[in-house]
């Protein structure tokens, strides 16, 4: 009766919240396009970073969904992108129109300047999201940074050139969700082996899956698997 009764929750959060468009500077000053769902100034804070060739538009159905759920958001551009949902990446724009390097590991400033940007706004530490790449980036900058709470990575690999996302993760002591495609979970069991046990959970889907936070979208006939868990580790009720 749970499962029924959840199945139909998540079928109400159709709706679509409205963004605030903002922009905030880079380590480099490079600026940041960001979109901004606050639905109560009282709930925790959520930064969404996309995967590769994507933008913040990755998250206009993710977003809205964690509105509903008591949280607030915040999906930004890093400067490794391109478009999603109709969305064009502007941050990776301006990289471009400036001649900035824009491979993924030029993206790790754009994602520290966001937690620190959050961080300020939520006057409390926030819930770091990644996906794919960025999935890597964000298990590197939560571990030992006192401005994030938790750490949620969909999809992370040995993605970064000249990094180990596995050694970066090491020792990491706070609350981390990972999961992928059920074909990744090996290589993902693999990288966060020296994370603090106490504190991971690695959810890996019965179906196959998808890989990075599309996980969550509507068109995964397997999102439902995704959000349980989800859901189950933020402990939202």
């Amino acid at each position: 009766m749970k499962k029924i009764i959840f199945i139909f929750f998540l079928a109400s959060l159709s709706f679509q919240s409205k963004a605030q468009n903002i922009e905030f500077p880079s380590s480099d000053e490079l600026k940041i396009t960001a979109d901004l769902y606050v639905k109560d100034p009282g709930f925790p804070y959520v930064l969404l970073c996309h995967q590769a060739r994507f933008s913040r538009g990755e998250y206009i159905e993710t977003a809205p969904k964690l509105n509903k759920l008591g949280f607030n958001c915040m999906a930004i551009d890093q400067r490794s992108g391109g478009h999603a949902n109709n969305i064009i990446n502007e941050t990776a724009e301006r990289a471009k129109q400036q001649k900035k390097p824009t491979e993924y590991v030029d993206a790790e400033q754009d994602i520290r300047a966001a937690v620190d940007y959050l961080y300020k706004k939520a006057g409390k530490p926030i819930i770091l999201v990644g996906s794919s790449y960025s999935a890597s980036l964000v298990l590197k900058i939560a571990n030992g940074n006192e401005k994030v709470a938790k750490v949620i990575s969909f999809s992370p690999g040995e993605y970064i050139k000249g990094q180990s996302i596995a050694s970066a993760a090491t020792g990491l002591n706070k609350p981390v969700f990972v999961t992928s495609s059920k074909a990744e979970s090996a290589d993902v069991k693999e990288l966060v082996k020296d994370v603090d046990e106490k504190h991971l959970t690695h959810f890996i889907p019965n179906a196959a899956g998808v890989h990075g936070s599309r996980a969550l979208w509507k068109d995964n006939p397997n999102n439902l698997e995704y959000w349980n868990a989800l859901l189950r580790f933020l402990k939202v009720k």
